[in-house]
């Protein structure tokens, strides 16, 4: 008897633990990306259930500054850090791409059916403030068949530091120096006019309750809560709509010139086809993670989420990561040191 007691105590040391010490990883930052991560999460709990993923939304200037004072294991942010920021920062941060998204203007004119067009001029002046009525010339202008009523325009935007905001301001910057020279590029601007609402999910709830307001969301937001949104006059001078393949295309040109450290900005991006307000999205990952678990684990998720994720993201309206870029990440992943 006692020789069995002891023969099974062995067998169970040989196969270790029944369950495997669960995980915490805690993350937070933009909003942009939450409906991919969120999928993401449940997705790779069904294959790793001892892996707990904790993502806060709490917008891209949150997730930069909690990733920099190491108070979170990971951020995110679809704006990348800049070198004064990057600077700052405790730990080294490194930063990984992981879907690519597009910002729309997304507007509630309760007489107007169908998507208007945009002008670059029209949406820097609408959020300058020298816009104010929806019947002016340059709206006009961009839709002759549009019936536009002579109402005051109100100004939505974000009211936290939001990478969204600051995809939507670096392609303002770009087509106005006016609104560079004013206002300029970052996750919170002094905003020259308009009402602040914190998360896409802010934004989008007070345009769709206001009418003749007009706000920049995410686009599977705009999608989600059935709001019009309008297409944008690209470099080229094409009115282009949102979706996989506009946002694919204007990712085409940077995957040339892709910096190895993946801080890059595709808004107004060259081609015809190329939809102007569109971005990477970054997951910000120290360089050095304390935790070897922890550090195995997040390497591991980052390896699936280059693969199997990606075919996930065009249900929720980003578009995939292109081929030259996973690549390239693949290989980045070594310098993360656990």
């Amino acid at each position: 008897m006692k020789k069995l007691i002891v023969a099974a105590i062995l067998l169970i040391s040989l196969a270790g633990p029944a369950w495997a010490e669960p995980i915490l990883i805690n993350g937070a930052g933009a909003t942009f990306p939450y409906p991919i991560y969120s999928k993401w999460f449940d997705e790779y709990a069904k294959i790793n259930p001892d892996l707990h993923f904790n993502y806060q939304s709490i917008g891209s200037g949150g997730g930069i500054r909690q990733a920099s004072e190491s108070t979170v294991d990971f951020g995110a942010t679809d704006g990348p850090m800049n070198d004064e920021q990057m600077s700052k920062a405790k730990v080294k941060l490194l930063h990984f791409p992981t879907v690519l998204g597009a910002d729309v203007p997304t507007y509630n004119l309760p007489e107007v059916r169908g998507g208007l067009n945009f002008t670059p001029q029209a949406l820097a002046g609408i959020f300058l403030g020298t816009i104010t009525k929806w019947n002016d010339p340059e709206l006009v202008k961009a839709n002759p068949d549009a019936k536009l009523p002579e109402k005051l325009i109100i100004v939505v935007h974000r009211s936290d530091g939001s990478g969204t905001t600051y995809v939507w301001v670096d392609y303002l910057s770009k087509v106005s120096p006016e609104w560079k020279e004013k206002v300029g590029v970052g996750t919170s601007v002094n905003w020259p006019v308009g009402l602040g609402g914190k998360g896409n999910e802010g934004v989008a709830g007070l345009v769709k309750q206001t009418p003749y307001a007009i706000g920049y969301v995410e686009l599977i937001y705009a999608e989600q809560n059935k709001m019009s949104y309008g297409q944008v006059q690209n470099s080229a001078g094409q009115f282009v709509k949102a979706d996989l393949a506009t946002v694919t295309a204007a990712a085409a040109g940077a995957v040339k010139t892709m910096p190895a450290d993946f801080r890059v900005s595709i808004t107004n991006a060259s081609g015809e086809k190329a939809y102007p307000v569109a971005s990477f999205t970054w997951l910000l990952i120290p360089e050095k993670i304390s935790d070897p678990k922890k550090g195995k684990a997040i390497v591991e998720f980052l390896r699936w989420m280059l693969k199997d994720g990606q075919r996930l993201a065009p249900e929720l309206l980003y578009a995939p990561l292109p081929k030259e870029v996973v690549a390239m990440e693949e290989q980045a992943i070594g310098q993360i040191k656990h």
